[in-house]
C-alpha cells in the first residue's frame, strides 16, 4: 500500500486559481489518454481538503455529467474541514479535522492493500509529507500558467530531492511526472 499524491498542475505550480476554478484544466485533454483509470483501480481510501471537496459540491453536475454521479468515487474519502460542510447524497464520507497521522491509520486500515490517494489541496498533501506519511506523487504538468492561485506543494524540499521514477506524455499539452519521495 502507497500513500500516493495525484494531482495536475500549471506549468507555474498552482493546481487552481485564487477562486478555486478548474476551468483552465478541462480542455486540455481527455481522462482516457492519462493514467488515471488504472491509478483510481488501485485506490482504496480518500483523503481531500474541504475546498477540493466544495468544488466537487459547486459542481456536482458537471462532475455527473462527466462520471455518471454527482459524487464519483465508490472507495470512502475523508475530508479534512474546520467547519461543517454539506453532505453528498450516496456518497460515503467522513468529516474530520486535526492531526493527519491518526487519521491515516483508519484510511490504510479501510484501503487494506490498496492505495490512498491524497485528492488534493497542496497543503493536505504537505501535512501527509510532513508526518513523513506520502509515498509518492504523481503529477501531471499542464501547459498553461495561472500566474496567482493555490499552489502544488506549498512547502520547501530540498534535501534529499523527490526523486524522478518515469515521464509520460498525455495528449499534446501535458506531461505526467511520478515521483518517489524519501523516507
Amino acid at each position: 500500500m502507497k500513500t500516493q499524491y495525484y494531482t495536475a498542475t500549471s506549468l507555474d505550480g498552482f493546481l487552481a486559481t485564487e477562486d478555486d476554478s478548474l476551468d483552465w484544466l478541462f480542455p486540455l485533454g481527455d481522462i482516457n489518454d492519462t493514467g488515471y483509470l488504472d491509478f483510481i483501480a488501485g485506490v482504496g481510501a480518500l483523503a481531500m481538503g474541504a475546498s477540493t471537496y466544495m468544488w466537487m459540491v459547486r459542481h456536482a453536475e458537471k462532475v455527473a455529467e462527466e462520471a455518471g454521479a454527482a459524487w464519483p468515487y465508490s472507495q470512502p474519502a475523508w475530508i479534512f474541514t474546520h467547519r461543517s460542510l454539506p453532505a453528498i447524497e450516496g456518497a460515503d464520507i467522513r468529516f474530520v479535522q486535526g492531526d493527519v497521522r491518526p487519521i491515516h491509520a483508519e484510511m490504510a486500515r479501510a484501503a487494506g492493500a490498496r492505495n490512498i490517494w491524497i485528492v488534493g489541496g497542496g497543503d493536505l498533501a504537505g501535512q501527509f509529507f510532513d508526518a513523513g506519511l506520502l509515498d509518492e506523487a504523481i503529477i501531471q504538468v499542464a501547459s498553461v500558467t495561472l500566474g496567482r492561485g493555490k499552489p502544488l506543494f506549498p512547502r520547501r524540499v530540498t534535501s534529499p530531492p523527490w526523486t524522478l521514477q518515469s515521464v509520460r506524455q498525455v495528449g499534446s499539452g501535458m506531461a505526467e511526472l511520478r515521483y518517489a519521495l524519501p523516507d
